[in-house]
């Protein structure tokens, strides 16, 4: 018997749930949305989550799309989902959590007695401890990115190649191989000897058809890879990034992208202009380092020294 939660699935079943994580501001139980698919033979445990962020809706549409096409019959080993971490977020929805202003992903391994975001980091870091596997479902919130994977354990971390192994087998195309901040899933899952990655399905304000088609094949390519599923996939080779180099605004105006997300530049190369409101131009950025175009803002206007863009750096394939 497999269990997350209120969710229970003898072998060849499945069931869904909710995990308590405490009590909103009227008394009311507080349970965050779970799965349990409980494979019909023995094999390894994959735990995902998805809206860590309350406005990275990609993620619980991966969610929504995958566990229904998945039969517990056809299954070696277990599958365990949380498709709404931060669910007081999703509910207004915002980035952080509105109870105590605090982004989810820096809160790990959490406090089962400390703010509503450690306990529900302690909660959901318990369900992923169990497993062999760790996926992290994020987005590059609502600003515009591409659609990438992140190995955030550091390169001297005695689990970072188990890390990179998996982010390739789910192959989104791009990796960014960078030690992330304290606090996330994917830093603190590892040091309990978890392969972990966070894949980071574009970016998007609501959800987006193509990069949720992305995730869905990738979290498939994991569960065929580690034989959770029979049949065989080949990892492909993947563009990876281990700097990451933003810019901002030099003036205040409009931005013109000189580039799309995605392409290969060269230092030098010119990344945006910033125009007044009659298009003369005022300023152009150009970048600093060789890399690929990774991420931008939405919104074409921006003050001084407000955040534009981002230039992966230091890219190799593997």
């Amino acid at each position: 018997m497999t269990r997350l939660g209120t969710a229970t699935a003898a072998p060849g079943e499945s069931d869904t749930g909710r995990l308590a994580v405490g009590e909103a501001r009227d008394g009311s139980e507080v349970g965050l949305p779970v799965a349990v698919l409980n494979g019909a033979h023995d094999g390894k445990t994959l735990y995902i989550q998805a809206v860590s962020d309350g406005d990275e809706l990609n993620g619980v549409g991966v969610v929504q799309r995958l566990v229904p096409q998945l039969d517990p019959d056809r299954l070696a080993g277990e599958i365990r989902v949380v498709g709404i971490v931060n669910l007081h977020a999703y509910h207004v929805p915002q980035h952080r959590n509105p109870i105590d202003d605090t982004k989810m992903n820096r809160a790990y391994p959490g406090d089962a007695n400390g703010t509503s975001s450690e306990r529900i980091a302690a909660a959901t870091f318990e369900a992923a401890s169990e497993a062999d596997l760790v996926l992290d479902i994020h987005q590059g919130s609502t600003s515009r990115m591409i659609n990438e994977t992140r190995v955030r354990c550091g390169k001297r971390h005695r689990m970072h190649s188990e890390c990179l192994e998996l982010a390739k087998v789910f192959g989104a195309g791009c990796v960014l191989d960078q030690k992330g901040p304290d606090g996330q899933l994917a830093r603190a899952a590892p040091d309990e000897g978890i392969p972990t990655i966070d894949p980071e399905l574009g970016g998007c304000v609501g959800w987006d058809r193509e990069s949720i088609r992305i995730g869905v094949r990738g979290v498939k390519n994991v569960l065929a890879y580690y034989d959770f599923l029979e049949r065989t996939v080949e990892p492909e080779l993947q563009t990876r990034a281990s700097g990451f180099e933003q810019y901002g605004a030099p003036a205040g105006g409009l931005v013109t992208f000189r580039r799309d997300l995605g392409e290969r530049v060269e230092r030098g190369d010119p990344l945006f202009d910033v125009t007044d409101v009659f298009g003369e131009v005022k300023s152009t950025v150009t970048t600093d380092s060789p890399g690929i175009f990774w991420r931008t803002r939405r919104l074409p206007q921006v003050a001084t020294g407000e955040y534009v863009c981002s230039v992966g750096t230091n890219v190799d394939e593997y």
